[in-house]
């Protein structure tokens, strides 16, 4: 297994730009593996997708992955980093999945992880901090991308929490708790 990291914060934290950093530190290959999709209808949208665009140097290799990530970390090659931005878009593409297929999918992504030898970058959004949602879609949302964060996070060798523009190392400064049971 290559080296697992996990990046999370809430939004505008600045956790792209801390992962983008780690990814050069490798001095591996970058492979960028975008999970949102272009909307053309949707400028704002657009606008914050070229800003993530315009950060990465010119080497790095994107891959547009909305879905198939487990597929595209097992083609990996171990000198390679992959910085995957982001799980929750990653879980918002899936949410159309009922519940047996979301743990299977999700039973797969980790799985693999284990069994890649590249190096692999995630960023993930904390968006279980404030109330819980009173639609139905959205608690799923929250509650599969927290679940998702949690069980990654006790195969990752760094988990970072990036929150106003400050990195916090959770893995020197806390304590883990045991994987959750299924």
């Amino acid at each position: 297994m290559g080296k697992v990291i996990l990046v999370t914060g809430p939004a505008k934290s600045g956790k792209s730009e801390w992962a983008e950093m780690l990814a050069m530190q490798s001095e591996k290959a970058v492979i960028y593996v975008a999970t949102a999709t272009e909307n053309p209808a949707d400028a704002e949208w657009h606008k914050r997708i070229q800003a993530h665009q315009e950060r990465r140097p010119p080497e790095w290799v994107t891959l547009l992955v909305p879905v198939e990530l487990s597929a595209t970390l097992a083609d990996a090659k171990p000198d390679t980093c992959l910085l995957i931005d982001s799980l929750g878009t990653w879980v918002a593409n899936l949410l159309a999945q009922d519940e047996v297929t979301w743990e299977n999918t999700l039973a797969e992504l980790l799985a693999t992880v284990e069994l890649v030898a590249a190096d692999m970058l995630f960023v993930a959004e904390e968006v279980g901090w404030g109330v819980i949602p009173a639609y139905p879609l959205g608690r799923q949302f929250r509650d599969r991308l927290g679940s998702l964060v949690r069980q990654l996070s006790t195969i990752c060798e760094a988990v970072y929490l990036v929150t106003g523009g400050h990195v916090l190392n959770l893995s020197v400064l806390g304590t883990p708790l045991p994987a959750p049971k299924s």
